[in-house]
């Protein structure tokens, strides 16, 4: 029995050695201490080493856009780095073209300060905002999707343009340890500048729509950045083709408000998608957006229809519907909201029907 038990002993015992040589290493080798950061060669902050920059600019109520919160999966929080981050890493490069490669562009959130480092921020970018705001309704509209309300106080009001998103500040709960960021688009009419809406998704294990569901009550104070984002309705006559699946539907309400508030009587058809028939939301108001925006109709499609569901729409994907719709797009403009999967075969479609590439704009969810 010793003989079995003393090499046990002898790995526990280096385990745990290795495990306080790394803690060490931690504080000691890694403890980058402070550097400067040059801001447009006109600001110079000095900065805690060893954390990511975009971070460490958020700290400093700077606010980089990231639909992904940091986690270097949705390419958004693109910054010039001209000096001090080192050479570029495989997790940056799939989202750079050439340009910007030369350029010195770099993902924020990849970026560690570990020395000084001269930055570029686009001067646009000093104008967002954070926003304290209170959560003042909470609606289920589906079994995983839920529209929240939040009452904007410091500052009372906001200004953004339809399409656009705001980040959302998940505080630290039981079970999440850290502060983390969340991009969420707006759903909310952009003359109603006190409040904000966002239908927010539930992804299992998901940090920040786990503490949504989960803990956020009404009356909870909420904090927010924004807004962000350069998706938005064309200033054209062409007709539209809008294409959204479960909380991509976010960004469509709001368009569907800023086209109703500007009298704007283009033709606009909107395919929904949902695997099944409760996966569809929010219909009441798609048949008043009907009645009110001459030109304009709602299509929901179902993937796989319940037996027992009674449902007579669309079914099969959604790009299938616009399919059976359309012969030829030319002409048409495309506006695509979802997931990455479903832009992509959405893209495809539309180009093979007609649509130029440019004509189609598109708000990719991570």
């Amino acid at each position: 029995m010793m003989e079995l038990l003393v090499p046990v002993l002898i790995m526990g015992g280096i385990g745990a050695v290795l495990a306080s040589v790394l803690v060490v290493a931690e504080k000691v080798i890694a403890n980058y201490g402070i550097c400067k950061l040059t801001i447009n060669d006109k600001k110079e902050l000095h900065v805690q080493g060893g954390k990511p920059l975009l971070t460490v600019l958020r700290e400093q109520k700077i606010f980089i856009p990231s639909a992904c919160g940091g986690r270097g999966t949705c390419g958004i929080c693109k910054l010039k780095v001209l000096e001090g981050a080192g050479a570029i890493l495989p997790t940056e490069t799939p989202f750079m073209d050439q340009r910007e490669l030369a350029e010195n562009v770099r993902l924020s959130c990849q970026v560690k300060i570990r020395n000084d480092l001269r930055i570029v921020i686009p001067e646009e970018l000093f104008s967002i905002q954070e926003f304290q705001t209170v959560c003042t309704r909470i609606t289920d509209l589906t079994y995983d999707m839920k529209l929240f309300r939040f009452e904007l106080r410091d500052p009372p009001e906001i200004d953004f343009t339809a399409g656009q998103f705001v980040q959302l500040l998940c505080p630290r709960y039981k079970g999440s340890p850290e502060e983390v960021y969340r991009a969420y688009s707006v759903a909310s009419d952009p003359q109603q500048k006190n409040a904000i809406e966002l239908i927010i998704r539930r992804v299992p294990h998901g940090i920040c729509t786990t503490w949504c569901f989960d803990f956020l009550k009404q009356g909870d104070p909420v904090s927010l950045n924004g807004p962000y984002g350069q998706f938005c309705l064309g200033d054209t006559n062409a007709p539209a083709v809008f294409v959204a699946g479960g909380s991509g539907m976010a960004p469509f309400v709001c368009l569907l408000h800023h086209m109703r508030n500007k009298g704007i009587k283009r033709k606009a058809e909107y395919f929904f998608g949902g695997n099944t028939v409760k996966d569809q939301c929010l219909q009441a108001e798609m048949s008043r957006f009907e009645q009110q925006l001459e030109g304009f109709k709602f299509i929901p499609v179902v993937a796989r229809p319940e037996p027992d569901s009674g449902w007579q729409g669309e079914t099969g994907l959604v790009t299938d519907a616009v399919r059976r719709h359309y012969t030829d797009l030319a002409g048409h403009e495309g506006y695509l909201c979802g997931s990455p999967g479903m832009i992509d075969a959405s893209i495809k479609v539309l180009v093979e029907l007609g649509m130029k590439k440019t004509s189609i704009f598109y708000d990719k969810f991570s």
